[in-house]
């Protein structure tokens, strides 16, 4: 004992802090793991439960990944189930599923877009479902996903479209858009703006202290871009939603969305240049904005995509210069 309290306190505090670095460290480090190793879901369905003519569609990313998915033309030879299509398609809508997902469940939007004249491609991104590739890096490798799904489209005649993205889909719309001229508007249900802000929110909710929580969350996203050798952080959507503009993007949040919470859509909508548009929806969970107001949701959805298709066709080659 008396050997002990010879010892420098100030050595004793930095050996502790030493310590807990060491184990913030190491959990990071397998959080980040954990974050870009997620389980492989598979498909729940497929087309031809809801009786979609359909392509199957491989997509080819400039890294060599090769993602799967579908075509569904919105023409009346390709019938639904259940709601008629239009005459003529009035443009196509990419839908962007969300993290650990697949893009399977999204096919109960095929017919309302294909019933008001809208083709669909919908596919799997890195590391999910039918697509190649072992890790998913949420936004920052998965534009590569989405620009070849783009470049798919554009070898078929197609020179414009939506892209409706669903959490971790939002945030990929958001990031991608900007680097494609072909996106005339922008839908991000439930996305983030930063991820160690929700790495953080998570860490919280498991009992870490905000401050804490906020370190833990930059933490793991530095580290997880370390692994996969690339800045996460540059391909934040809170980064790129802003040159989306003049075309038009719609945010949506539940207001009691727990895993992204609503601040992430207010901070969107903030650095988001005009035009732009924000439903937050009380009561609705994450993903569940349908669920608590389901006319309102598909009535939204598809007027924002028939205004941006129609001001796209309109817009004069200069101004869609301005992105």
């Amino acid at each position: 004992m008396a050997l002990i309290g010879t010892v420098p306190t100030i050595v004793i505090l930095l050996g502790g802090l030493l310590l807990l670095g060491c184990v913030l460290l190491t959990r990071a480090w397998q959080a980040a793991g954990e974050l870009i190793y997620p389980p492989r879901r598979a498909a729940s369905t497929d087309p031809t439960s809801l009786d979609l003519a359909f392509e199957s569609v491989s997509l080819r990313a400039d890294d060599g990944v090769t993602c799967r998915g579908w075509f569904i033309s919105a023409e009346p030879d390709a019938p639904a189930s259940s709601t008629p299509a239009s005459p003529s398609p009035k443009g196509t809508v990419v839908l962007s599923h969300g993290y650990a997902g697949d893009c399977s469940p999204d096919l109960i939007y095929v017919p309302l877009f294909r019933g008001a004249g809208y083709n669909v491609l919908l596919f799997d991104y890195r590391g999910h479902g039918m697509s190649d590739g072992s890790f998913t890096s949420l936004v920052y490798y998965e534009r590569r996903d989405l620009l070849a799904a783009l470049e798919f489209l554009e070898s078929r005649g197609i020179e414009q479209v939506g892209l409706i993205g669903f959490s971790m889909g939002g945030a990929i719309a958001l990031a991608t858009a900007p680097l494609s001229p072909m996106v005339v508007g922008v839908i991000s249900d439930c996305a983030f703006a930063e991820l160690s802000q929700i790495i953080a929110n998570a860490a919280a909710h498991r009992g870490a202290p905000r401050p804490l929580a906020a370190i833990i969350g930059w933490l793991v996203e530095f580290l997880a871009g370390l692994r996969l050798h690339a800045n996460l952080f540059a391909a934040d959507p809170i980064h790129w939603v802003s040159r989306i503009s003049p075309y038009p993007v719609l945010i949506m949040h539940g207001a009691a969305d727990q895993s992204v919470p609503v601040s992430e859509a207010r901070r969107l909508f903030r650095a988001a240049h005009e035009p732009k548009d924000l439903w937050i929806v009380p009561h609705a969970d994450h993903r569940k904005i349908e669920d608590v107001a389901p006319e309102e949701y598909r009535q939204r959805v598809i007027a924002f995509f028939d205004r941006a298709f129609e001001r796209a066709r309109s817009t004069l080659p200069d101004e869609m210069a301005v992105r």
